[in-house]
């Protein structure tokens, strides 16, 4: 079950592969690793920790109470000895408070988050609690790793309020430590519409959903990985010419309909497509492997790093694997029965992929190429 590539990702298309065997893979499963593929080697960073802004540090709080954080997400975590699907029981005003405190984290930190490895990425969740579960299960709960999420945590599946709890509670413990970006799906008229809103009235009321949505409102939407690796929920934007436009981006915001922000939350890659295309969506563009390359080349960037689509194996590379696609709800709405992946990077910038099967099918990840 094991496969293995090695590359570059300081020009793929330029350098050849590493001579030197990989290092030794960390204790686990055999079924669980893969094969390592090289990134370009980071430089050494000043200090432990993973936030270039504002300083890295141990646990957070953010003014919230830590017995009763530590206590919600207690029993956030208690299910996962349950029947998938079991419910954990919150109060209103436990969650109003998770939203509150986290949106305040958000604000304080950039739109376009500095970060540094090593640190585990993560795709599309949609509601899959029980499946997040299963990626902490493999990856370490936090703060025995740092993560970074690519958005759309809600809608579709039936445990968006314990998805998005957890969530924030995570980054309400650990600010610096773990990092949530926005999707599409973080955006009141989407979240109206694919189920978010449905599941806060039926559990609580539409007053909360609009307390989550002030909250959404404030999400960063990219982060840069060691000044190499360029992260968002969708992708590349003709309105993007340099970085900073990113930073300068006011929060707390909704969507709009075109423009920069949306197209960093919704554009696509286009297999078919040279410079920029129509977006079957009806929403922002889709861009073809030039525009990647370009974009690289432009900001001395190594690869960009996406979620936002589906795909078979929970991963799919683009542009000469210039572009790779994560998506981490295996068996999507119960009906694609897709792969989830989630992507660890190390502190020399190798980058492995971790593939969560479908719990129907096997109930553990299995290896896959990494890169």
């Amino acid at each position: 079950m094991l496969s293995s590539l090695y590359l570059s990702a300081a020009r793929s298309r330029n350098l050849s592969p590493p001579s030197l065997p990989p290092p030794p893979l960390p204790d686990a499963p055999p079924e669980t690793l893969a094969p390592p593929i090289y990134l370009s080697p980071a430089q050494p960073s000043p200090g432990e920790g993973m936030a270039a802004a504002p300083a890295a540090g141990g646990q957070g709080g953010g003014g919230m109470d830590a017995a009763l954080l530590d206590d919600i997400t207690r029993r956030l975590l208690e299910v996962r000895t349950a029947r998938p699907g079991k419910q954990v029981q919150l109060s209103e005003a436990e969650i109003r408070q998770l939203c509150t405190v986290s949106r305040d984290i958000f604000l304080s930190q950039p739109n376009l988050l500095e970060l540094e490895a090593p640190i585990k990425i993560c795709g599309d969740i949609h509601g899959q609690y029980s499946d997040l579960l299963r990626l902490f299960e493999y990856g370490g709960f936090p703060p025995e790793a740092n993560y970074l999420f690519l958005g759309d945590y809600v809608d579709r599946g039936k445990q968006s309020l314990e998805t998005i709890c957890l969530l924030l509670a995570y980054k309400i413990k650990y600010p610096e430590n773990f990092f949530l970006l926005r999707g599409n799906h973080e955006c009141a008229s989407i979240n109206r519409i694919y189920g978010f809103y449905d599941e806060c009235k039926r559990r609580f009321n539409v007053r909360l959903w609009k307390v989550f949505t002030e909250c959404f409102n404030t999400l960063p939407v990219a982060a840069l990985i060691d000044d190499k690796i360029l992260c968002m929920h969708g992708g590349l934007s003709p309105d993007l010419t340099h970085l900073d436009e990113i930073k300068n981006l006011q929060r707390p915001t909704d969507v709009p309909d075109q423009g920069l922000l949306c197209d960093l939350l919704w554009s696509d890659p286009g297999k078919d497509v040279q410079g920029w295309g129509m977006n079957d969506r009806g929403v922002s563009y889709t861009f073809g492997a030039d525009k990647v390359s370009e974009f690289l080349e432009k900001h001395d960037l190594d690869l960009i790093c996406r979620a936002h689509q589906v795909v078979e194996d929970g991963y799919e590379f683009f542009a000469d694997r210039q572009l790779v696609t994560i998506f981490s709800a295996p068996n999507y709405c119960g009906e694609f029965d897709n792969a989830g992946a989630m992507m660890s990077i190390d502190e020399t910038l190798m980058c492995s992929f971790q593939i969560l099967k479908p719990a129907e099918r096997k109930n553990k990840f299995m290896g896959s190429n990494k890169m």
